[in-house]
């Protein structure tokens, strides 16, 4: 490999040693050995602040803005991750135009997570194989078309086959993004960048409450949800042109940096992301992540995640209405949980890349929702703060341990069509269990929703002990291989073009 000009990646010397090697305890931002020259080398912190600046500046908003028109269509369209539609919609007259029967309602959030789930790994894959920067953009555009055609739904047939394929044509966004970014940035440097991508899903989720409350005072002949279509759908479409055009294909190949920046950016991909850069697409070899006992605990753990990620996505406007506002108000009220809620993401996002650990923040996510939801089934009506304090809890707790657990496990799988399948089926396997939050809660329970809620709670307390526990266990692991070979290393030691096998290679180690 060529290593670049002396400005990015040089040859070690004792004047610019700033790192050590594999086996001398290398500190954060160390270097690794070049696993093509056998040579090492050094990056230049400067240099790799600067690149990182235009990634943060070229490529995150537009993933951001992506993202955030994402959430909106898949709230007005009633899908798995907006908390909007049953106040948007339910509420402001859908199921009247469209002639609802009483548990039509319950169906159409259902029938989302069917093709959402099936088509998630093969979508993945193919966006690994064509690339994300091709493949994202045309679900975008998918989306949005599909958006746009609900304004044209006129009865609960239409609007189940319309959820059907948008299912299909959202399924691996989210996944993809995440894989995206891994090949962009490092592994100490993602759990941020994604918190920050993240966070538009709770702005969006704001916005669109703001949205809905100025198109609900629309005087029209047309219904308000209708309007939110056209707006939001026409909006998406139009945004995904001018993504197809603008996203490069990864770090080494981004169209606005230089050959320098372009070398740097390939040497730290190689070392602290991905076994072979660029790799081309094998999907025997890629399926082989199942043969990794600890696939099944991550995947365990999003499990766990999913009842009260979607608990509160779909039903957060349900449980502010026990306080008894207006629809307005209680739309309104579901605005200033959300922005925290992405405040409280960015927070422990920023701390876990920050100390390089996982599972200890996952763990306190769960936490917050589990304390969230025990204070809003054990507080009665007339402690309006503290029940508002409850619904803050619980958006606090969901968000974090999302970007988290997906971050956790990218930073483990360096090969990279393992880790697009992983991905690919872990995060649409926490939306499914939308099923589970979609019939649990239900309109004869209200405004309590005892049993409801004691059941998300369980599904938080079980996420926090297995994301705890594992977490232990890769503890004791990692100690247990450092005293076989006689040295004491991190994942940061260890550079990722070793680690292809994953834990079989003695060298590897968990990211905790």
């Amino acid at each position: 490999m060529d290593p670049g000009s002396k400005d990015a990646i040089h040859p070690e010397t004792k004047e610019t040693r700033e790192a050590t090697v594999l086996g001398d305890n290398a500190s954060s931002g160390s270097s690794h050995g070049d696993v093509e020259a056998g040579e090492v080398y050094v990056i230049d912190h400067k240099a790799e602040r600067a690149l990182c600046r235009k990634f943060d500046f070229r490529l995150l908003p537009v993933l951001a803005i992506m993202y955030l028109f994402n959430a909106l269509d898949k709230g007005n369209l009633g899908s798995s991750l907006s908390i909007d539609l049953p106040i948007m919609l339910k509420t402001d007259g859908l199921e009247k135009d469209l002639n609802f029967r009483p548990h039509d309602y319950n169906l159409i959030l259902s029938i989302f997570y069917v093709p959402y789930v099936l088509f998630a790994p093969p979508i993945g894959m193919l966006g690994k194989k064509f690339g994300p920067s091709r493949v994202l953009p045309i679900m975008m555009f998918c989306f949005g078309f599909l958006t746009l055609m609900g304004i044209a739904v006129k009865n609960f047939g239409g609007m189940m086959a319309l959820r059907w394929f948008l299912g299909m044509s959202e399924s691996a966004f989210f996944p993809l993004v995440i894989y995206y970014q891994t090949t962009f940035y490092r592994r100490g440097e993602l759990a941020r960048r994604l918190a920050i991508f993240y966070a538009a899903q709770s702005i969006a989720n704001a916005f669109s409450g703001l949205l809905a409350f100025g198109v609900f005072h629309i005087d029209s002949h047309i219904p308000s949800w209708r309007f939110l279509f056209v707006i939001e759908g026409s909006c998406t479409v139009l945004f995904s042109f001018f993504a197809y055009w603008y996203l490069p294909h990864s770090a080494p190949q981004a169209w606005f940096l230089n050959e320098e920046e372009k070398k740097l950016a390939y040497h730290r991909m190689q070392v602290d992301s991905s076994s072979i850069v660029n790799e081309e697409f094998n999907l025997k070899d890629s399926l082989k992540i199942f043969r990794l006992p600890v696939a099944y605990c991550w995947l365990a753990i999003e499990i766990c995640l999913g009842v009260p990620l979607q608990s509160v996505s779909l039903f957060l406007p349900q449980i502010v209405s026990r306080l008894k506002y207006s629809v307005v108000k209680t739309n309104l009220y579901t605005v200033a949980p959300n922005i925290t809620g992405a405040i409280m993401l960015l927070i422990l996002a920023f701390a876990s890349d920050y100390t390089r650990l996982r599972f200890p923040f996952i763990a306190a996510g769960f936490a917050f929702t589990f304390i969230g939801f025990i204070i809003f089934v054990s507080t009665d009506e007339n402690h309006t703060s503290v029940l508002l304090l409850s619904t803050y809890l619980m958006t606090w707790g969901t968000s974090a341990p999302s970007v988290l657990l997906s971050t956790w496990y990218n930073n483990n799988v360096a090969h990279e069509g393992r880790r697009v399948v992983l991905t690919s089926c872990g995060v649409p396997l926490a939306n499914l269990m939308g099923v589970v939050s979609s019939n649990i809660f239900q309109n004869k329970d209200a405004p309590k929703y005892t049993s409801a809620v004691a059941t998300t709670a369980a599904f938080g307390a079980t996420g926090c002990c297995l994301a705890a526990a594992l977490g232990l266990w890769m503890m004791l692991d990692n100690k247990r291989r450092n005293m076989k070979q006689g040295v004491n290393l991190t994942a940061r030691d260890v550079s990722t073009a070793k680690l292809r096998d994953g834990p079989k290679s003695p060298d590897f180690r968990w990211f905790l």
